[in-house]
């Protein structure tokens, strides 16, 4: 029995805290991402899987990677991943699979390394948690990545999260599907606005609503940096991740990494002009909503704007709250001012905010912007209709963000109040069957 158990590692769990630096993957595994997409139009969520792949390939950390996925493999395009990794099963595959003529068919074997836990978000996050402890239950950090459709994770298993906190549990969680208008089918079941705001109450939780693969890109090298580098933290991450495609940049010269990292950067600058100015903040697919009202204040209106990628609210805000309680506790240090306060001083006009998930999240950083700030979300529940129509409904469209941002103007005095009228008549903003059809992924809506 003596033996036995010293083979099995001891007569009680024992926590091994020191954790072996692992070698990471250098900036070209990242290059990808920064690439772009051409004139193909990517979602997030491929763009993701695209660089999972090759860091997969990487001969020092690939094969500690532990995909976990809880439910349909191909909404995620990870069934991409079946012919090489393989499905994991201790018995085999006992069964010839339905979709044995694809290419792309599902493939179960011993030594698969995919955990496809069926329908089992509770399943999924406990394989998650072990794998992503196992640093110090058995000394060999592995990388877990387990995907699930936004809606499912915070919502569903906020409980088991918490729990893998508690154990100092490291690796990335994967919001796919977000946004409350992106996923637009499916009504209230799918359509998730309200996940990074349950996952700012998770102290260990560092989590990012990106816009654009690079950005992603960056995003990840960094979270691998710092869970798994020479000081690794006591951290996961939690990434939104969206279905819906468009057409992905190649990194802009000169990007603002540390901006990225820290949750805003300025993405595209105002147009030259003489008209009232404006500061459109966005994450996520939203950003893509932004950058068209920049184009209706400019064309429509003669207003200026700067759009923001800001691919963290939620991390701007415990920066935001870590300096007030500096400020607070050490009268007699140098005031401490926040990452998005600083980024924004001296912008001109007023800060329009907006998101695919409800005000609440946007409204985490006004207490520290600089000027006179205004949200848009999507609050309510999720309806099941097209995606241009539902954002109209929640009014968080390009018309919707170019006629708040005139109201915000004309409340500043810059634009004439009746002018306001007139673009909410110009846009028909009432009218959800006014506003521009979406490309769906997969096809059209």
């Amino acid at each position: 029995m003596h033996e036995r158990r010293r083979a099995l590692g001891g007569y009680l769990p024992q926590r091994r805290t020191p954790s072996v630096p692992l070698v990471l993957p250098g900036d070209p595994v990242y290059d990808v991402m920064k690439r772009g997409s051409g004139k193909q139009k990517v979602a997030t969520t491929m763009a993701f899987v695209r660089m999972l792949k090759d860091l997969l390939k990487d001969k020092e950390i690939g094969w500690r990677f532990v995909p976990i996925i809880p439910d349909e493999a191909r909404t995620f395009g990870m069934d991409s991943l079946f012919p090489s990794l393989k499905i994991y099963s201790p018995f085999g595959q006992r069964y010839t699979s339905v979709d044995r003529e694809l290419v792309l068919s599902y493939k179960e074997d011993t030594k698969g390394v995919i955990l496809h836990e069926g329908i089992n978000e509770a399943g999924s996050t406990a394989s998650w948690t072990a794998a992503g402890s196992s640093y110090a239950t058995h000394g060999v950090p592995m990388i877990p990545i387990y995907i699930f459709y936004s809606m499912f994770g915070f919502q569903r298993t906020g409980d088991a999260f918490w729990a893998a906190a508690d154990q100092m549990t490291r690796g990335f969680v994967l919001g796919a599907t977000a946004g409350r208008t992106t996923l637009n089918g499916e009504g209230l079941q799918h359509e998730d606005g309200h996940s990074l705001l349950l996952a700012s109450t998770n102290p260990a939780a560092v989590s990012y609503d990106p816009a654009f693969s690079f950005e992603v890109g960056h995003i990840t090298q960094d979270a691998l940096r710092r869970m798994y580098g020479d000081e690794p933290e006591n951290i996961f991450y939690y990434l939104t991740l969206y279905n819906e495609p468009y057409l992905q940049p190649a990194e802009p010269e000169g990007v603002d990494v540390e901006g990225i990292l820290a949750g805003i950067h300025r993405y595209s600058p105002a147009a030259e002009g003489d008209g009232p100015k404006a500061q459109l903040l966005a994450s996520g697919v939203a950003v893509q909503w932004a950058l068209e009202a920049q184009r209706l204040l400019q064309e429509d209106w003669n207003v200026q704007a700067d759009v923001w990628s800001v691919t963290s609210w939620n991390e701007l805000r415990r920066d935001g709250l870590a300096a007030d309680e500096h400020n607070f506790l050490q009268p007699d240090d140098d005031v401490r001012v926040p990452y998005v306060t600083r980024k924004l001083e001296g912008a001109q006009g007023p800060f329009v905010a907006v998101s695919d998930f409800m005000r609440a999240v946007q409204d985490q950083i006004a207490p520290w912007v600089p000027g006179d700030f205004a949200s848009l979300g999507t609050d309510g529940f999720g309806l099941s209709d097209t995606r241009g129509a539902l954002r109209r409904h929640f009014k968080v469209d390009a018309a919707s963000i170019a006629v708040r941002t005139l109201s915000e103007l004309a409340r500043r005095g810059e634009v004439k109040p009746e002018t306001v009228r007139e673009a909410i008549d110009r846009y028909d903003l009432n009218n959800i069957n006014a506003a521009p059809t979406v490309e769906a992924a997969g096809g059209a809506e």
